[in-house]
C-alpha cells in the first residue's frame, strides 16, 4: 500500500520524535512531507513556483511542469479547482508557505484524510497510519453505519472506521494554516451557477465524454514503461523465472494491458489503449506477442459457470464478444480459465489487510488470479457504471423539471423486465406515482422516514426483485442497505438517530438539492471507496490498476451528460460507442453493451456452497457479534440458507463477511506504520472489539 503522510502546526519535540517507517522526505520544515511504499520514480514529481510555493503531484498526470506551475499560482489565489483539473488520476498536495492545501478527487479514490495530534494537524491518503499516529480506537458507530446505510452520506458521514481519523469529502479540500488549524472546503462551482448555465447539447456533451476518455488513456500510455525486477540471484537447478515464482509469486507481463470482459466499459478502454498512436502498450518480443500487437488484454472464464444457466447463457455471451473484439490485429488475447480456486470466498484467510473494509474483500482472491497474467500497468473498467448510467432517482428529477415525455423510454423498458402480462400494464403507472413522490418529498422528510424504517424489523422487508424491484427501491432520498436485516436493533436504532440528528440541522432544512443528483453522487463515492479497497486487497507486486472512468476530468465530463440521455435504456453502450466511433474504432460486435448480473450471482452462490463451513465457523465467535452489530447466530442461519438456494441479499451477507474479516486481519496485525514511537501500541485500533 502506497501512501503520503504529513502534519502542520505540530509540536517541534512530537515533529521530530515521530516519524513514518520507510518513508521518502519530499520537503522538510515544520510542514513536512513524506511518501510511504513502493511508488515509482515517475509516479512522484515536484514543482516549484516563485517563493515558498511548492506542488508535489503524486500518481499520474498528464499536465506538463508549465501547466503545473500555472495552476499552483491560480491555486495560491484561491481557485483550488485548477489542482484537480488535469488529466490523469493522481493526489496533488500544494504549500503556500506556511499553508498546505491538498484536495481530494470528485469520485473518491484518492480519499484524504486527518486527524489532530500533537497540537496541530496530521493528514494523509490512508486513515490506517494516521490511527496508528493517534492510537485511535475503532469507531464500532461507523462500521454499523456502514453496514446499514453505506450508500447514504447521512448516515455514515466524514467518518472513518478509527475515531477522531476524518475524511475529506469528494469534490472537497483540506486546508491546513499556521499553527494547526485546518478547514475543509467545496472547490467545485456552486449549484446555482451550474442551474442557472445552459443545458449542454447531446452531441456537445458526448464528445467532451470522448476527448476526456482519450486523454485519460493517452495519459497512461504517455507514462514510461515499467517491467518486473528480474531476479538474477543463483539458486541450483532453477531458472531466472522459478526463482521469481517460489520467491515474489506471479509476476505481471511488462507494459501497459487492460480488461477485455466482453462488456462495453473495459472493451472500450482496450480499443482505445491499442488505437491511440504512439509507443506500443506492449514490450515487443516479451511472451508470446506477434509483430503488430499493441496492447496485451485479458479475459476471465470462469468454469465453474453452469453453461445451461441464466448466468452461464450471459457469459457465454460475453466470451464470444471478447473474442471477437480481440480479433483487433492489435490486441493480443489472453483467456484466464479458473474453477473453485477462484470463486467469491476463497483463501478469506489469507490477503492484505485494507485501509477499510470492504465489499471486495471476498472476491480478492478471483480477481488476483486474473490480475495477476495482466500488465505492469494495467487498465479497468470500474467505475463506467456509476459515472455513466442514470441513479432510478433521476427520474424524480425529471418530473421536477416538468419532462414527463422522457419518462416514457424508461417506464416501457421497465415493464419489459417485469416480465409482461396484466402486471406490465400497471408499472409506468406505479413507477411515475414513486418518481412524483420523491420528488415532492422534501429532504429531511425523506431522511426522517428512512430513520422511522430501520426501527422496523427488517428481517421481514420483501426483497428487491428484479430491475423493477430495484428501481422503486432507489426512489428514495435514502435506504437501508442489503446487510441491515441481520443488524441487532440497537446497532440500528444509533444509525437512525444519526439520521434524524442529520434531518434536524438547519442546513438539511434548506437543502434544495435535487434527488437524482444527490443519490448518484453518494453512490459513486460508495463504489470509488470500494474500488479503493479493491486496488489494496487484489495487489499483485509491481503491478499499477488503473481506472480512468474515475478520473476528475472523465467523471466532470460525464456529469455534463443530459438528464434526458442518462435516463433511456442502453444509454451506457450508445455513449461508449460514440466514443470509439470518434476515435475511427467501428465494427462491434452484436450484443455490444448488453449487461447481465446472472452470471455474478451465479459465482456468487457457488462460492457460498463450496466454502459453506468456513463461513459458518468464521460466525462461531466473530468480532462483529463481540461489538454489539450482530447475532452470531442469525448470521449463520442466513449463510446455510443462502447456500441452500433461499432468495436471501447476497451483497449484504458479503459485507458482513468482509467487515468480519477485515476486523480479524486488524486484530492480529503485527508491526506500525511509525518507527521511533516509544511504546505505542500498534493494535490499539482494535481494542473496541477485542475478547
Amino acid at each position: 500500500m502506497r501512501w503520503l503522510v504529513g502534519w502542520c502546526g505540530a509540536s517541534a519535540s512530537a515533529a521530530r520524535d515521530i516519524q513514518p517507517l520507510g518513508a521518502q522526505l519530499l520537503w522538510e520544515g515544520p510542514d513536512p512531507l513524506w511518501a510511504v511504499g513502493d511508488w515509482r520514480s515517475d509516479e512522484i514529481r515536484l514543482v516549484h513556483a516563485d517563493g515558498d510555493t511548492h506542488l508535489a503531484v503524486f500518481g499520474y498526470c498528464g499536465a506538463d511542469d508549465a501547466t503545473l506551475r500555472r495552476s499552483l499560482v491560480s491555486a495560491r489565489a484561491g481557485a483550488l479547482r485548477q489542482l484537480t483539473t488535469w488529466p490523469g488520476s493522481y493526489t496533488a498536495v500544494a504549500r503556500f508557505g506556511r499553508r498546505t492545501v491538498i484536495p481530494a478527487d470528485l469520485a473518491g479514490t484518492k480519499p484524504v484524510f486527518h486527524t489532530s495530534w500533537a497540537g496541530g494537524t496530521a493528514y494523509a491518503t490512508a486513515a490506517l497510519p494516521l490511527a496508528d499516529l493517534t492510537e485511535a480506537q475503532l469507531d464500532v458507530a461507523h462500521l454499523a453505519a456502514l453496514l446499514a446505510c453505506p450508500e447514504a452520506p447521512e448516515a455514515v458521514g466524514t467518518g472513518t472506521p478509527y475515531r477522531g481519523v476524518v475524511r475529506v469529502p469528494p469534490g472537497h479540500a483540506l486546508r491546513l494554516r499556521e499553527g494547526g488549524s485546518s478547514d475543509v472546503l467545496d472547490y467545485e462551482p456552486a449549484a446555482p451557477s451550474i442551474v442557472a448555465a445552459p443545458p449542454v447539447e447531446r452531441d456537445a456533451a458526448v464528445a467532451g465524454v470522448r476527448e476526456a476518455l482519450v486523454e485519460a488513456v493517452r495519459t497512461r500510455l504517455a507514462a514510461p514503461r515499467h517491467a518486473p525486477e528480474r531476479d538474477a540471484g543463483p539458486i541450483p537447478g532453477m531458472g531466472p523465472a522459478d526463482r521469481r515464482a517460489a520467491r515474489l509469486g506471479p509476476e505481471p507481463a511488462p507494459g501497459v494491458g487492460a480488461d477485455l470482459s466482453g462488456g462495453s466499459a473495459s472493451a472500450t478502454l482496450a480499443l482505445l489503449a491499442a488505437g491511440l498512436p504512439g509507443v506500443p502498450g506492449t514490450v515487443f518480443g516479451t511472451g508470446a506477442t506477434l509483430a503488430g500487437e499493441r496492447l496485451l488484454a485479458v479475459t476471465f472464464n470462469d468454469l465453474t459457470t453452469p453453461r445451461g444457466g441464466p448466468g452461464g447463457i450471459a457469459r457465454v455471451a460475453e466470451i464470444e464478444r471478447a473474442r471477437m473484439i480481440a480479433e483487433n490485429p492489435r490486441l493480443h488475447h489472453v483467456v484466464v480459465a479458473a474453477g473453485e480456486e477462484a470463486l467469491p470466498y476463497a483463501d478469506l484467510e489469507s490477503g492484505p489487510l485494507t485501509d477499510e473494509p470492504g465489499p471486495s474483500l471476498v472476491t480478492a482472491a478471483r480477481h488476483r488470479h486474473r490480475l495477476a497474467a495482466g500488465s505492469a500497468d494495467h487498465l479497468i473498467g470500474h467505475g463506467a457504471r456509476q459515472v455513466l448510467d442514470a441513479h432510478p432517482a433521476r427520474l424524480a428529477d425529471l418530473v421536477i423539471d416538468r419532462r414527463r415525455r422522457h419518462l416514457l423510454r424508461p417506464v416501457t423498458a421497465l415493464a419489459k423486465a417485469s416480465g409482461g402480462g396484466s402486471r406490465s400494464m400497471f408499472v409506468p403507472f406505479t413507477v411515475y406515482r414513486a418518481a412524483r413522490r420523491l420528488a415532492r418529498t422534501p429532504y429531511p422528510v425523506g431522511l426522517s422516514d428512512a430513520a422511522v424504517l430501520l426501527r422496523r424489523p427488517l428481517d421481514d422487508e420483501p426483497l428487491v426483485d428484479g430491475a423493477l424491484g430495484a428501481s422503486l427501491a432507489a426512489l428514495a432520498w435514502c435506504r437501508p442497505g442489503p446487510a441491515a436485516r441481520w443488524l441487532t436493533g440497537e446497532a440500528l436504532a444509533e444509525v437512525s438517530i444519526r439520521l434524524e440528528a442529520f434531518a434536524a440541522r438547519p442546513r438539511a432544512a434548506t437543502a434544495t438539492g435535487r434527488p437524482g443528483v444527490q443519490r448518484a453522487r453518494a453512490v459513486l463515492a460508495r463504489h470509488a471507496a470500494d474500488h479503493r479497497v479493491f486496488e489494496q486487497a487484489t495487489e499483485v507486486r509491481h503491478q499499477r490498476l488503473h481506472a480512468p472512468f474515475y478520473d476528475n476530468q472523465v467523471v466532470r465530463a460525464c456529469q455534463a451528460l443530459p438528464e434526458t440521455l442518462r435516463v433511456q435504456p442502453g444509454a451506457r453502450a450508445d455513449v461508449l460507442r460514440a466514443v470509439l466511433e470518434g476515435a475511427g474504432v467501428r465494427g462491434l460486435p452484436p450484443g455490444w453493451g448488453h449487461t447481465s448480473a446472472a452470471s455474478h450471482a451465479e459465482a456468487v452462490r457457488a462460492g457460498l456452497r463450496a466454502h459453506i463451513g468456513d463461513l459458518v465457523g468464521l460466525f462461531d465467535a466473530p468480532l462483529l457479534a463481540d461489538a454489539g452489530l450482530i447475532e452470531a447466530r442469525v448470521v449463520r442461519k442466513a449463510l446455510r440458507a443462502a447456500a441452500e438456494g433461499e432468495r436471501l441479499p447476497l451483497d449484504g451477507l458479503a459485507e458482513l463477511v468482509s467487515t468480519e474479516v477485515w476486523l480479524r486481519r486488524l486484530l492480529t496485525r503485527r508491526g506500525s506504520c511509525w518507527t521511533a514511537e516509544g511504546n505505542r501500541d500498534p493494535r490499539a485500533v482494535t481494542s473496541g472489539v477485542s475478547r
